[in-house]
């Protein structure tokens, strides 16, 4: 089993380039499980933790509802936004500047080869990031992602989630709402949650800016911990 994990720092990116680099990857470490099963090569797959932040973007899960977008074509040319239907689990979310956006691909044959436990270490690796910051954050049942004062008229959430995977190869992630423009969120009715607010972590502590690398550093740590893995950094150009 491979735990070497190279994390990839993406800088600011459209969505559809990435995408397509998720696709580029997922298909190596795809091809790679199809050679070793057919032939018994016996090579190693590797495993990938992407970190991007987006231009404006909506994003729809193979299962959403686009009526969940309120915004017409025009609409989002005024708002400077794109939008895309895509092949990750999940509802609509919002993708842009002041969010940190995750995209682990991973073969989970080199972890474990439970969807369920690799979404739970995804949201416990945020609940522990936010932690640091002293902010008390949980799961919500039924729903995915990170979030505040659960059962509460007051509950918002922090961090959405979205993944699929295939031969337990994943990709898509997380995003987490750093120094995000909530504005956005106005415009969908997000994860097709109605009623639910929606908060980011300058909010939350009530600064106008946090340090991105340092929430960065601190989900990777966390990561790391959780997954027994070994990173290997590095800054890619696609």
């Amino acid at each position: 089993m491979n735990k070497s994990i190279h994390v990839k720092e993406l800088g600011s990116k459209d969505f559809g380039t990435t995408w397509e680099y998720q696709e580029k990857l997922f298909k190596e470490i795809l091809d790679i499980k199809i050679k070793n099963r057919r032939e018994n090569a016996g090579l190693e797959t590797p495993n990938y933790f992407l970190y991007v932040e987006h231009p404006h973007v909506y994003t729809l899960g193979k299962s959403g509802d686009v009526s969940n977008l309120l915004l017409s074509e025009e609409q989002l040319k005024e708002k400077e936004a794109t939008f895309y239907k895509i092949n990750r689990g999940g509802d609509i979310t919002y993708h842009g500047p002041g969010q940190i956006v995750g995209y682990p691909i991973l073969d989970l044959d080199n972890f474990f080869t439970d969807i369920h436990k690799y979404l739970r270490f995804l949201e416990e690796m945020v609940i522990l990031t936010l932690a640091d910051y002293g902010i008390v954050s949980t799961r919500s049942e039924g729903e995915t992602g990170v979030w505040l004062d659960v059962g509460t008229p007051f509950a918002r959430k922090i961090c959405a989630m979205g993944v699929r995977a295939s031969r337990w190869v994943t990709m898509h992630g997380f995003a987490l709402n750093v120094n995000a423009d909530l504005g956005y969120f106005d415009n969908i009715i997000p994860c097709g949650i109605k009623g639910k607010a929606v908060t980011s972590l300058n909010v939350e502590l009530g600064k106008e800016k946090i340090d991105i690398e340092e929430v960065k550093e601190k989900l990777l740590k966390h990561f790391k911990t959780l997954f027994e893995a070994e990173l290997i950094m590095s800054q890619t150009k696609i």
